[in-house]
């Protein structure tokens, strides 16, 4: 049974570019004989010539015609893969799989994404925005490459990048008795009503950094999933929020809202990138994480 190989295709092809058996040698930079002895031995097993000779002249059989085209049709896009293989093996291309586990986390990374995006035209870039999945074993199951989380939790084979500081604050709106305070106390929250992202009290700061060591509760936790109506609802006098004070600063102009600080020494928190340590030689991985730094200090 004859076996098509990429050989054969790249001889025709040369062959009928250069209208010889000798200068398509030279393009290749093989021999003449060496490339004769392919044609014969695909033709043997074949049993069919690919080319008649009409003097020095060869020209194609109806075979070699069908053959050429194929070779026409298939080598540009084994030469488009090698390329692009080429570019995964660089570090140059590929989909870089970010994952969320912060409603405010995706407001920050909109700050990251354009940059990015811009220096690496060949990386392809895939958001999930299921904010209460399991991020760590994502990563390990290698459903994404990088875990946008403020929560990090060291294991073995990750690593996580610290890539920006901020401040949790409460939002209260301008007619609000807090909004004079330097700062809130716990109990002054207790008949309040605070409005969070719909995740699990363990994991909002407001809670696990601020009223649970107090062992208070607000009178009303009300959970709303869009950061623009929970900044509406606070500036319409319907509840109180925690949020970055940065995401507030930037929302002022829209929303008669004040931030004030969670207790004396406010409430500090960082975003962190984690990856695969595996991971950290791929060029654009590497970048990814440099220019999320670069944004440290981009925001108040």
């Amino acid at each position: 049974m004859a076996v098509i190989e990429r050989t054969h295709l790249e001889i025709v092809r040369a062959v009928n570019e250069h209208g010889s058996i000798t200068a398509a040698a030279e393009a290749l930079f093989v021999t003449q004989p060496a490339i004769s002895h392919a044609i014969r031995k695909l033709e043997d097993q074949l049993g069919l010539k690919l080319w008649t000779r009409e003097g020095r002249q060869l020209r194609l059989t109806q075979g070699g015609e069908f053959l050429l085209t194929s070779a026409s049709r298939l080598l540009p896009q084994l030469e488009r893969v090698e390329r692009q293989l080429q570019q995964y093996a660089r570090g140059e291309r590929g989909t870089l799989r970010i994952g969320m586990e912060c409603h405010p986390c995706y407001q920050w990374l909109l700050k990251v994404v354009a940059p990015f995006l811009e220096a690496w035209p060949e990386v392809e870039m895939d958001v999930i925005q299921k904010f209460q999945f399991g991020g760590i074993e994502a990563l390990f199951n290698r459903e994404i490459d990088v875990l946008v989380t403020p929560d990090p939790l060291q294991k073995k084979d990750l690593v996580f990048h610290p890539v920006f500081d901020y401040e949790q604050v409460l939002v209260v709106d301008h007619d609000h008795p807090l909004r004079k305070k330097r700062f809130v106390k716990p109990e002054q929250l207790a008949d309040q009503t605070l409005i969070t992202y719909p995740v699990s009290i363990d994991r909002l700061d407001v809670f696990s950094q601020f009223l649970t060591p107090a062992g208070l509760l607000p009178k009303r936790h009300k959970l709303i999933e869009t950061t623009e109506v929970m900044l509406q609802m606070v500036a319409c006098g319907r509840g109180v929020a925690a949020l970055p004070r940065w995401l507030v600063l930037e929302h002022r102009e829209r929303f008669p809202i004040t931030p004030v600080r969670l207790g004396k020494h406010g409430v500090a928190k960082q975003i962190f990138l984690g990856l695969r340590k595996e991971d950290l030689e791929i060029d654009y991985v590497k970048s990814f994480v440099e220019v999320a730094e670069s944004k440290k200090h981009s925001s108040t």
